[in-house]
């Protein structure tokens, strides 16, 4: 998958395998079966989908799978990002998630969001992370 600029970037290609990742949610108790698919930064594809539980706030999101496969496999650093829902459409991470893709992609990570592709700058503005935890042990 081409890493090029986001004009040029295979989106389409990124949205279909998070298609097929969405197909193997298990997610009986919502109805809403949720895909996500992502680049890493050495060119390595990694996704994940939703796996629910019937206590519902032990349900691990899509984006958890994606960024266990992450460093399953050998970590770094993500560089493009999609979410998609039952009918492959766009969604947009919600707000644990797009914790989990500050700390796997940083403030660079492009994000496939339902008005076009994004920093994770404006997905998540005024990020916490790793940074902030520094800061706070100097004080």
């Amino acid at each position: 998958m081409s890493q090029g600029t986001s004009e040029e970037f295979d989106w389409e290609g990124l949205r279909e395998q998070a298609v097929a990742a969405m197909r193997r949610a298990y997610a009986p108790y919502s109805g809403y079966p949720v895909g996500a698919a992502a680049v890493v930064q050495d060119g390595r594809t990694v996704a994940g989908c939703n796996v629910e539980n019937a206590g519902y706030g032990v349900t691990l999101c899509a984006e958890c799978g994606l960024v266990s496969q992450l460093h399953m496999t050998g970590g770094g650093l993500l560089t493009h990002f999609v979410c998609v829902d039952s009918g492959g459409t766009v969604i947009m991470p919600c707000g644990r998630c797009r914790q989990l893709l500050w700390e796997n992609g940083g403030a660079d990570l492009q994000v496939m969001t339902p008005l076009g592709v994004r920093p994770m700058t404006e997905v998540l503005p005024q990020a916490f992370g790793p940074d902030d935890l520094a800061r706070g042990e100097q004080s």
